[in-house]
């Protein structure tokens, strides 16, 4: 995080943009056409105000393919894409949620936000005088086929303004990296099918209620989201506290018979043990990534769970022989990607933790929160 203070890092994204070639400035508008009513006048571009404050304020409505709240952190497909773009700017970002587009367009014609992440349709954006482009660079068929809304847009007040330029610019690249594709991999709202999802609702009904108090009672204790660790044990055993593997781990949250005593549960096929053995090892994979910011964090060790810490920290140091952040969970999960079919855990990992996000989604986000 930089401070707004930090008039070096300002002048440094100045002098970078200004040296930016001109032909790279509009890269993104020969790639994909702006929408937008009102761009041949501007009075004081928001580039100007991103850069002078060192903040970019984004406005969206919540959504499956915008952004998901989880224990007060955020994440999901539109909210990652921002805070990518903000990473590369080198400015803090300022994620809002709204009620309705309405407002989220209003704001940012009043200039009370520099971007707005919506689905609402073109004439809607025109009918405020603002101007949008894909968020995907013109490929909203991957997040149809991720499941979410192929109509998702980044709008800003004027076309010819550096900001809606740069930001185009950034998305395009995305594109063509294949940063875009990963990211709506990750958030793929169809990892779990259709037809299991009465399912998943029937079980969690059913078995939730009987251990929700030992969920919260580790949570508080730790200070989690007992959401996340009933969808840590749902992805474990299905919260079947007698779950036994090939492998010999066993109970509601599997933990192997080293982790086990390690963490103090001398009964793994006793519930309560359990829950409270895999909320302390969960939260010790959090603390063995806690340099990290969250939500990453949370999919760090949430890896480092089902993998164990020493597996992640070495993809990190082949990651960061590459000249990439390892830090950064668009790169190890662009890693675990690349090489799942030549590694068993790699597939396994990311089948892991998706899922997990996954279940961790549809608790919050329906009636079985209130269970």
């Amino acid at each position: 995080m930089h401070s707004s203070s930090s008039s070096g890092s300002r002048l440094c994204l100045r002098s970078l943009f200004f040296s930016l070639p001109v032909k790279m400035l509009v890269l993104s508008t020969a790639l994909i056409p702006f929408h937008t009513i009102n761009a041949s006048k501007t009075t004081a571009h928001q580039f100007n105000s991103v850069v002078n404050s060192n903040k970019l304020t984004v406005v969206a409505v919540k959504s499956p393919t915008t952004v998901f709240e989880d224990a007060g952190h955020l994440h999901g497909f539109g909210y990652d894409l921002v805070r990518n773009y903000a990473n590369s700017m080198n400015v803090r970002l300022d994620f809002k949620t709204v009620s309705d587009d309405a407002t989220a367009l209003k704001m940012v014609a009043q200039g009370r936000a520099n971007v707005a992440m919506t689905t609402t349709s073109l004439s809607n954006i025109e009918k405020h005088q603002l101007t949008s482009f894909s968020a995907t660079c013109g490929n909203g068929s991957v997040l149809a086929e991720n499941g979410m809304n192929a109509n998702l847009n980044m709008v800003f007040k004027s076309a010819n303004d550096p900001l809606s330029q740069t930001a185009s610019n950034f998305v395009c690249n995305s594109k063509q990296s294949g940063a875009i594709n990963q990211l709506a991999s990750f958030y793929n709202q169809n990892v779990v099918e259709e037809h299991f999802r009465d399912n998943i609702h029937r079980d969690l009904r059913q078995r939730l209620p009987i251990y929700k108090a030992s969920f919260q009672r580790s949570a508080q204790q730790y200070d989690l989201d007992w959401h996340l660790l009933a969808a840590i044990g749902y992805q474990e055993s299905y919260l079947k506290p007698d779950s036994v593997s090939p492998t010999g781990v066993r109970g509601l949250m599997m933990l192997t018979s080293s982790t086990a005593k390690e963490m103090g549960v001398s009964n793994r096929t006793d519930p309560a043990q359990s829950i409270a053995g895999g909320a302390k090892y969960y939260d010790q994979m959090l603390s063995r990534f806690d340099h990290i910011p969250m939500p990453d964090r949370n999919w760090y060790a949430l890896v480092a769970y089902n993998m164990g810490p020493g597996a992640v920290e070495k993809i990190q140091q082949r990651i960061r022989s590459q000249g990439k952040n390892p830090d950064n969970w668009v790169n190890l999960y662009s890693y675990l990607d690349r090489n799942k079919a030549s590694n068993g855990r790699y597939r396994q990992a990311l089948q892991y933790v998706t899922r997990i996000r996954t279940y961790l989604e549809q608790i919050k986000s329906s009636e079985l929160v209130n269970i």
